[in-house]
């Protein structure tokens, strides 16, 4: 399965992409994409790399696997196409939003402005079938996502690591603490929002310490329109 990333996240993916476990996966997607629904579609896989260079990576937000509702994913986490419905994680990320920074939720779950502005909406799986949560677990993407984090890991600049949820905390150990900012919460999800998503302040706290490191802060207000 050919990537079609043309930036500095393309040496990257090359690498990644020539080991054992991910020509399995490839193998394992193409027969998934011929004989099921499986989101997203295959040509939004890489949107979050295409979209954010790993150059311009400030904040990593990382998600577990994709929504598995039609026309939900396009290769964001949390993200959903515009004219979709707020999945109930994304609205409980925007009512925290509005109290840590109070921007009041927009009508759409589209995220890709963040996207551009150094936010990097990642999932630790890539795909998924469709009404099958985790249905593509454990076929070769964690290798392959565990990869990029240990990429980013390698980068000069200081990152923020958002880590929601216990699938995301698992990368942890690949996160080198004492040149990056891990920020860890409950996952966002109606289940467990209240143990401590809530309240947990990750948008201005990251750019607290995005400004102690010299670099500009995320403008976290999404548009109203897409």
């Amino acid at each position: 399965m050919s990537i079609p990333v043309k930036n500095n996240w393309q040496s990257i993916l090359e690498e990644a992409t020539a080991t054992e476990s991910y020509q399995k996966l490839s193998e394992f997607l193409k027969v998934e994409y011929q004989t099921k629904t499986i989101y997203p579609e295959m040509r939004d896989i890489w949107t979050a790399f295409q979209l954010t260079d790993y150059e311009d990576v400030k904040v990593v937000i990382l998600g577990q696997d994709p929504y598995h509702g039609p026309r939900q994913a396009h290769g964001l986490s949390f993200s959903v196409q515009p004219g979709i419905k707020i999945p109930p994680s994304l609205r409980n990320i925007y009512k925290e939003l509005a109290d840590d920074l109070g921007h009041e939720a927009v009508q759409h779950g589209y995220l890709t402005s963040w996207a551009k502005e150094g936010v990097f909406l990642l999932n630790s799986v890539l795909t998924v079938r469709e009404g099958q949560a985790h249905s593509h677990r454990g076929q070769g993407w964690e290798e392959m996502t565990d990869f990029v984090i240990k990429s980013l890991n390698n980068r000069k600049e200081s990152i923020v690591f958002i880590l929601w949820g216990g699938a995301a905390q698992k990368k942890r150990a690949l996160i080198n603490e004492e040149k990056h900012f891990v920020l860890t919460a409950p996952h966002p999800s109606p289940l467990s929002s209240y143990r401590g998503f809530f309240g947990s302040k990750p948008f201005s706290t990251t750019n607290t310490y995005l400004k102690s490191t010299g670099q500009e802060p995320v403008n976290w207000k999404l548009p109203e329109e897409v």
